[in-house]
Parts: structure tokens; C-alpha cells; sequence
């Protein structure tokens, strides 16, 4: 038993240690783009249906963070302010499936395939939800779960609110020192949000990895059917995997990994990625904002679109030849340790991280500035 949970616990640190840089730098990246980037005045541009709100959505989900909870919160409040509901819909799907975090840790550990299938797949997936969304959620449920996101509440919501850096251009904001104490509060607040999703999704992915053969993935993915009955049950069941395996955001990437080299498709692994919005707290969540018709309605929605765009991104790349083929050995690749550039960059980026935490938290008499951010 003490060599099993050994194992296991190994496995889950030596995948953490391969992405540590990248996804400290993603979280350092996304920070800046929240402190320096404006988003007053988003609501009234966003009130209608049209291809030029769903295009600035899109972009401006990209530039936001990427927790599943701030992502469901900010649309949230989108959509409250007077946003129309499926562009509401659309930030949210971008700021968890189009952000650089995301893909640089997916590039760490899984290959540069599965970055561009997410990336160019996650505009497929907004494509597709707003279909869907005209098809399959009326109007008069999207008037309900207004009328419901209105109600007072008392819940707490993870909302980032907004701490911009004072300067007219790109330049003097990087030079203003408050403007680095709200990169740093906006680190730590999206690495504190994260940090439970992304233990529990190592966890997990490296009990899996330990404990689960790979003949029980074989089970579950179907490995044996002809290909099209192959690709389509695999899109169908990873979401399902997503939804009841509780891990959301960046911290469903190990997982992938797991199932990618167990044997599901490229297609089955894309849409499990996808399903991060709409694992089992997140329902509750939309439950309590939207009330119960209009969140049933928008699960169902979501989990279309994602089966359908990992369908379509796994044919796009089957008909490019680009489908990447497990490389075998996982747990042997991973857990390989040695003082190469990974290590000398996780140990850059930890020392950068650290220093930032210093200055957001270096108290300076007299920084109102400070004092807000804290």
C-alpha cells in the first residue's frame, strides 16, 4: 500500500513539475492582460446577437482568466448588466478554452497538436453553441433566468472585480508600480481560485495513471468498433468523464493526458476539454444564477457543442493527416526528473513568481492603491 500511494503521489508531482513553468507563466501572463487591459462599458457593447458581439466576446474572453468560476461569474454579471445571453455565453467559453495558460501547460505536457486543436477548436465550439443556442434555448427561458439573475442573492460569487494600472499606453503601465501590485494581486488571486482545481486534477490524473490498466480505458472509450462508431462514442463519453470527474479548468489537462494515452481518440480527448464548464459544481452554480429551466437547458446545449466540435476538429485533422498518435511510455516519460531546461525554468519562473508575491504584498505608507488591491 505505502509503494502504491508513493507511486501515485510521485506520478502526480512529476506531471505538476513538467508544466510548472508554463503554467506559472500563463498565470503571470494572464494577470498583466487583466491589470492592464480595460473591460468598462463591455455590457452596453454586448447587448445584441450579432457577428461583431460574439468577434469581441471571443477576444475579450481570450484576455480574461481562465477559471471556470470567474469565467461563469463574469458572464454572470455580463449578462445581469444587459448582455445578450449567448454572448454572455461565448466570453465564458473563451476565457477557458482560448487562453495562453491553457495552452502552453497542454504543449508541456501532451504536444503542440493538441494546442492548435484547442485553440482553432475552441472557436469551432463558439461557433457551434451559438447555433445551437438560436435551435435550442428560447427566449422566453433566457427571460426567466434574467429575471432570476436579477433576485437579490445573498451567494457568494468568484468575481475579480477590476484594478487597472494608471497610464495612457502599454509602456506606462509597465512601469507604473501599482500597476505590478495588480499583476500580483490578480496572480494571486487566480492561482487561489486554481490551486484546488489543479491539486485535485494532479491527483487524480496520477491515481489514474498508477491505478487504472489500460485495458479499462479500452472498456470505456470503445477501442475495437469500426472508426466512425469509434470517433462519434468517443466524443460522446468524454464530457461525461469531465462531468463526473469534478476538475475543472487547467486542472483537467493531467487527466486528458491520462486518457489520451489510455486510449480515447483525438476527437474524445478535445471534447473532454472542452467539458470543463460543466462538471458537476459548475451545474449547481448555473442552477443558483439561472435558475434550474434555463441552467438543464444550457448543459444540454454545451454538451452538444462540445461533442460536436471535438467531432469536427478530430475529422479536420484526420483529413490533413495531422492526428497525433500516443507516443506510449507516459508514466515512464513523466516521471523522469532530471536537471534539464524544464528544471531550470520551473526555477526561473518560481523565483519570478515569488518576487512578485513580495512586491504585491510590500506595504508602502500612505498606497491607497495598495490598501484596494488588498
Amino acid at each position: 500500500m505505502l509503494t502504491f500511494v508513493w507511486h501515485w503521489l510521485f506520478a502526480a508531482f512529476a506531471m505538476f513539475w513538467q508544466v510548472l513553468w508554463s503554467l506559472l507563466a500563463g498565470f503571470i501572463i494572464s494577470a498583466m492582460i487583466q491589470a492592464y487591459v480595460p473591460k468598462d462599458g463591455l455590457s452596453t457593447i454586448l447587448g445584441r446577437r450579432g457577428v461583431r458581439e460574439i468577434g469581441l466576446a471571443t477576444v475579450l474572453g481570450a484576455a480574461s482568466s481562465s477559471c471556470s468560476y470567474a469565467a461563469a461569474a463574469t458572464a454572470k454579471s455580463l449578462f445581469k448588466r444587459g448582455a445578450d445571453f449567448t454572448v454572455a455565453m461565448v466570453f465564458m467559453f473563451a476565457s477557458t478554452n482560448l487562453v495562453v495558460e491553457l495552452g502552453l501547460v497542454l504543449w508541456r505536457l501532451m504536444g503542440w497538436p493538441f494546442v492548435v486543436a484547442e485553440w482553432l477548436g475552441g472557436l469551432v465550439l463558439i461557433a457551434v453553441f451559438v447555433l445551437l443556442s438560436r435551435l435550442l434555448i428560447p427566449r422566453g427561458a433566457i427571460d426567466e433566468g434574467r429575471a432570476h439573475v436579477e433576485a437579490p442573492s445573498g451567494g457568494h460569487e468568484h468575481d475579480h472585480g477590476e484594478m487597472l494600472a494608471p497610464g495612457a499606453t502599454l509602456l506606462d503601465k509597465l512601469r507604473s508600480a501599482i500597476g505590478w501590485r495588480y499583476v500580483a494581486h490578480y496572480f494571486e488571486m487566480d492561482w487561489s481560485m486554481l490551486q484546488n482545481d489543479l491539486v485535485l486534477g494532479f491527483l487524480i490524473a496520477g491515481f489514474l495513471a498508477v491505478a487504472v490498466p489500460a485495458t479499462w480505458w479500452q472498456h470505456l472509450f470503445v477501442t475495437t468498433a469500426s472508426a466512425p462508431v469509434r470517433t462519434i462514442e468517443n466524443a460522446l463519453v468524454g464530457p461525461i468523464v469531465a462531468i463526473l470527474s469534478f476538475v475543472c479548468s487547467i486542472g483537467n489537462v493531467p487527466l486528458a493526458a491520462v486518457l489520451w494515452n489510455g486510449g480515447s481518440t483525438f476527437g474524445g480527448v478535445i471534447s473532454f476539454l472542452y467539458a470543463d464548464l460543466i462538471v458537476l459544481p459548475l451545474i449547481d452554480v448555473y442552477r443558483k444564477y439561472y435558475g434550474w429551466g434555463l441552467a438543464l437547458r444550457m448543459v444540454g446545449v454545451f454538451y452538444l457543442a462540445m461533442v460536436a466540435a471535438g467531432l469536427i476538429v478530430e475529422l479536420a485533422f484526420a483529413a490533413l493527416g495531422a492526428v497525433p498518435h500516443p507516443s506510449g511510455g507516459f508514466l515512464m516519460q513523466i516521471e523522469t526528473i532530471n536537471f534539464n531546461y524544464t528544471a531550470v525554468l520551473n526555477v526561473v519562473f518560481i523565483v519570478l513568481a515569488l518576487m512578485l508575491v513580495w512586491w504585491g504584498r510590500r506595504a508602502v505608507p500612505g498606497d491607497e492603491a495598495h490598501a484596494h488591491c488588498h
